[in-house]
């Protein structure tokens, strides 16, 4: 029931001075780090998140798109878009 509640819980505020995609992604990211969205997650499509939240698709792409460059998620032509594994530390450094 929780679950629920939460999912029908609208990230959106148009009174906020903020973009709706910027809210959106904040929600998501909220999502990911609490661990209600795990690693290897896929996210609902484009359209079902657009419906879900109230806001349009076109948004919630924009939301996508600034999720990834935050390295949240990583999106795969044709299968979807998932939550990213978290770096282990130091990987991807040069430090010997």
């Amino acid at each position: 029931m929780a679950e629920e509640s939460a999912r029908n819980r609208h990230p959106v505020d148009p009174n906020k001075i903020a973009y709706v995609y910027t809210q959106v992604a904040d929600y998501i990211a909220g999502q990911i780090a609490d661990g209600t969205l795990r690693p290897g997650s896929r996210l609902p499509a484009e359209r079902d998140l657009a419906e879900q939240y109230g806001v349009a698709y076109l948004s919630i792409r924009r939301a996508v798109k600034e999720l990834r460059e935050r390295g949240l998620v990583v999106t795969l032509p044709s299968k979807g878009t998932f939550v990213a594994y978290p770096e282990a530390e130091g990987e991807g450094s040069d430090e010997g």
